[in-house]
């Protein structure tokens, strides 16, 4: 395998983006399989201000050959001013699912 995989975290504000998002990463090839959870509460700091709200997080398996894209994506669709994008390296998993990712995505 010549690429390290990627978790992508990406808070959305409802269902519908979240599904949006999701759906248009897979179909661009960006991303294998996305996860969406609902319920979510955030607590955060916000120009000066204590938020809370309730969001849904995007969780998106992709590899890091495809994160600059996969970011550049999110930001243009998302509807926050700054969203959350931060992704985190898969240190290990199942050879055959990381090898599944990769088939999932683009060939640049």
């Amino acid at each position: 395998m010549s690429s390290v995989h990627e978790i992508v975290f990406c808070t959305c504000p409802d269902k519908d983006t979240a599904k949006k998002l999701a759906h248009l990463l897979v179909s661009k090839k960006l991303a294998a399989c996305v996860n969406i959870l609902p319920g979510m509460t955030s607590v955060y700091t916000w120009e000066n201000q204590i938020e809370s709200t309730q969001e849904h997080l995007l969780m998106i398996k992709t590899n890091k050959d495809h994160y600059a894209a996969l970011e550049t994506l999110l930001f243009k669709h998302h509807p926050y001013e700054v969203p959350e994008i931060i992704a985190v390296p898969i240190a290990h998993g199942l050879p055959e699912y990381l090898d599944w990712i990769d088939s999932c995505l683009s060939t640049k």
